[in-house]
């Protein structure tokens, strides 16, 4: 029988070891850009040199947009509350309209009624 743990592969998962530039390349020239957002949170987004640097960020912080103008930081997005389905009706109807509907909607509903229709 063999020794407890002797005959045992021993090794390295892959990817493991030391991995420096001579591995991996050289690393491309890098820069530092600061952005601002309304709750002023200051974040340091690093580029590649010849990146196009964008002029808003979202923080990661408070997921606000942030903007390179640290005095003029862009506002909160105004969130909108939500609509009921009448909300949207009543943007698309005039309160005449709905009582003309409404009229036509009894005015059928009664006369079924009448011709003894079962209505749930």
């Amino acid at each position: 029988m063999a020794s407890g743990g002797g005959n045992a592969i021993r090794g390295s998962r892959v990817g493991a070891g030391p991995m420096g530039e001579a591995e991996r390349g050289e690393a491309a020239a890098r820069q530092r850009v600061v952005y601002f957002c309304s709750h002023e949170h200051e974040s340091v987004i690093t580029f590649a040199i010849e990146a196009q640097i964008p002029d808003s960020w979202d923080c990661p912080r408070c997921g606000l947009p942030a903007s390179l103008d640290s005095d003029n930081p862009p506002p909160a997005p105004k969130i909108e509350p939500y609509k009921t389905h009448l909300a949207y009706v009543k943007e698309r109807r005039s309160d005449k309209e709905a009582e003309d509907i409404l009229d036509e909607a009894l005015q059928t509903l009664r006369a079924r009624r009448k011709r003894g229709e079962i209505i749930f």
